[in-house]
């Protein structure tokens, strides 16, 4: 939340500045995209969805709709709404730093997440983490 923070922490005269446009639907684009992959997210967990880092008693491996692309879509649709807002309001060296923090959080996450799975599902979910990215698609 710091790093979001930090994105949009700016002088009155910066938000009296004119967005340029190709900044403006760049935003609009990751905003879309993230907000397509929580809703996907969320459906496929139905009522496994959680704030804290834990396990319902009956949880299950859920690897269909966004988790076919990554283990952690929510995490992914909130780098992509971190990415619109850097569209929108980032600045140097402010993003580069947010962005650091966003990053060093979101890891600390994954890993505590990944660590209760594995202890839940063993080999099930080591072989989908061997195949799977954690939240950036296509990067492993």
């Amino acid at each position: 939340m710091t790093g979001y923070c930090i994105v949009n922490v700016h002088t009155p005269d910066f938000w009296k500045s004119e967005l340029p446009m190709w900044r403006a639907i760049a935003a609009v684009a990751f905003a879309l995209i993230s907000i397509a992959i929580f809703r996907s997210a969320v459906a496929s967990l139905g009522p496994q969805w959680r704030f804290d880092a834990a396990l319902n008693s009956d949880h299950e491996l859920v690897q269909n709709g966004a988790y076919r692309l990554v283990r952690h879509p929510i995490y992914a649709s909130m780098l992509g709404m971190f990415l619109m807002d850097v569209w929108l309001a980032g600045t140097l060296p402010g993003w580069p730093i947010a962005f650091i923090l966003f990053v060093a959080g979101t890891e600390i996450r994954v890993r505590i997440e990944d660590a209760l799975l594995r202890e839940r599902f063993g080999e099930r979910f080591i072989a989908w983490r061997r195949s799977v990215p954690a939240y950036v698609p296509f990067v492993r």
